[in-house]
């Protein structure tokens, strides 16, 4: 199963106030364990939101907001991308987590969808298609 770790920003984290160089190296280690584990895919951080912009969407109109935006613990300052067996092996990894950010953090998991989530809906075309666009990115 795979799982998106979603670093939730912080005020401090939309200031754009960069890491001790203790929490790198901590992150540093954790993110080797993942990686020798098999659990790590992917895993980045995030500029702050003032960096950024939301598009809106409303059937076929589009709009475009600039950053920052608030409140800033509903933002994500940083993601993974986990390979694990099941949600409990996904908490075994994030209590092991150092906090990510200096004082109150949070981050939250969710499974990310698989083709067999999808059931009749997935058609054996689309099923088709979507291992043809899976094994181009993995080139």
């Amino acid at each position: 199963m795979r799982v998106m770790v979603l670093v939730k920003a912080t005020a401090t984290s939309e200031a754009g106030l960069l890491p001790s160089i203790e929490l790198m190296e901590a992150m540093d280690r954790f993110n080797a364990d993942l990686a020798k584990a098999g659990v790590l895919l992917a895993g980045e951080g995030l500029h702050p939101s003032a960096k950024g912009r939301r598009v809106a969407f409303d059937g076929p109109q589009r709009s475009v907001t600039d950053g920052p935006f608030v409140p800033a613990g509903e933002l994500v300052a940083g993601f993974w991308l986990w390979q694990v067996h099941d949600m409990d092996e996904a908490m075994d990894w994030a209590m092991r987590c150092p906090n990510p950010m200096p004082g109150p953090s949070e981050i939250e998991i969710r499974p990310l969808y698989e083709a067999a989530d999808f059931g009749g809906a997935l058609t054996p075309e689309l099923a088709e298609r979507e291992a043809r666009m899976r094994s181009m990115l993995e080139r």
